[in-house]
């Protein structure tokens, strides 16, 4: 058995941070379907903008929202503005064809890569 990659939303973009907030991110509900996430699912996500790398859970925010926000001390890793990937794993001893989703720069679907 192997971890491996399953759902990836590629260069969304950090729209709101609330250091206040129990921890998790909020992804807009329309990206979590097309993606194929489910909400409380283990996550890795991964700034293109600082390199820094987090482990988190998914929480809902509304759909065609485009929202994606850091909540809790993740906001001390990432900030707002900064380009991220979000990314979900399987455990499997079988090859997976992961849903990897292409955002725009308002975090709305544009196409699976």
């Amino acid at each position: 058995m192997r971890f491996l990659l399953r759902s990836k939303i590629h260069k969304a973009i950090v729209t709101d941070e609330n250091l206040g907030y129990v921890g998790s991110l909020g992804i807009d509900e329309d990206l979590i379907k097309k993606a194929g996430f489910m909400i409380g699912e283990k996550i890795l996500v991964v700034s293109n903008t600082s390199g820094v790398r987090l482990e988190t859970y998914i929480i809902s925010e509304k759909a065609g929202s485009g929202k994606i926000a850091m909540y809790g001390a993740a906001c001390k890793l990432i900030k707002k503005s900064e380009e991220i990937i979000i990314m979900g794993f399987e455990l499997s001893d079988k090859e997976i064809n992961p849903k990897v989703v292409l955002v725009d720069k308002d975090n709305k679907f544009v196409k699976y890569l």
